[in-house]
């Protein structure tokens, strides 16, 4: 039944997220069933781009939270504001961005509007894993709206998908809100009381920052600490661009077929065909 309800749920928790490949948090990816003999030519345990968990994603991700947090959350007088921190590693069960506690404003929202595969839920992933005191929930397609968990702030990804009755009850809660969405929700939040902050992502996306992203999951694959791993430069990520724009997702898929169809090769790792 859809309800809103007090009900715990963690970004750590098992993912509700069926994109694409998505694994549960709890299974191991597919390419840990393989032998690793497979891969150690290029000194990796798995291929870099296949599906990740949820805690994975949100230890790699290459994104700004820092702005997310300051636009709803704020720090003591006298301390740095809350924009001015990174989120860490959480310590403890409080709001803490860096070693400044952060007090999360009722009644504020910030949601993130683009096409998939820009990095809306590992922004919202990264929070979740910043903040012990966040819940995470994903509104699948054409299926059934999920129990909406109570989390400060409350991350709902797919937001525009709650229904009416539903949505009437998030939004009248004025809990503080962090929304992935394909449509702008601010006329509905505004009405309910909420101050709106808006993001368009995936307006753009750099060489520097998509070879960070990309050299990152494969460094996250190595076999062997003291050994090198194949690296993305900035020609192969200036080519990726080119083909597939800001579409990371994509650009992910394309490079575990591409890394896919060499395993078995000893030579040089190409990532561009």
């Amino acid at each position: 039944m859809t309800e809103f309800a007090k009900t715990s749920a963690s970004a750590s928790e098992p993912n509700l997220h069926p994109r694409g490949q998505e694994i549960d948090c709890d299974s191991a990816p597919s390419d840990a069933l393989q032998p690793a003999s497979r891969w150690s030519a290029a000194n990796l345990f798995r291929n870099p781009f296949g599906e990740l968990t949820r805690r994975e994603r949100a230890e790699l991700a290459v994104v700004p939270v820092a702005e997310i947090v300051a636009a709803i959350g704020e720090s003591p007088p006298g301390k740095p504001a809350a924009g001015n921190q990174t989120p860490s590693e959480p310590a403890g069960s409080e709001p803490v961005a860096g070693d400044v506690p952060i007090t999360f404003r009722p009644w504020s929202a910030y949601q993130m509007i683009g096409e998939c595969g820009r990095g809306k839920t590992t922004r919202m992933l990264a929070i979740g894993k910043a903040f012990p005191s966040a819940s995470y929930v994903y509104l699948p397609e054409d299926q059934p709206c999920p129990t909406i968990p109570a989390g400060e702030p409350l991350l709902i990804d797919e937001a525009q998908r709650l229904t009416w009755r539903v949505r009437r009850k998030v939004f009248a809660s004025g809990t503080t809100l962090v929304l992935a969405t394909h449509k702008d929700l601010s006329p509905a939040l505004r009405r309910a009381g909420y101050t709106v902050t808006t993001e368009k992502i995936g307006l753009s996306l750099s060489v520097g920052k998509l070879t960070e992203i990309l050299n990152r999951r494969i460094a996250a694959s190595r076999r062997d600490p003291r050994q090198p791993v194949p690296r993305i430069n900035d020609e192969d990520a200036e080519t990726l661009i080119r083909r597939f724009g800001t579409d990371v997702r994509s650009i992910e898929s394309y490079l575990y077929d591409i890394v896919q169809s060499q395993v078995n090769h000893h030579g040089e790792m190409r990532f561009i065909d």
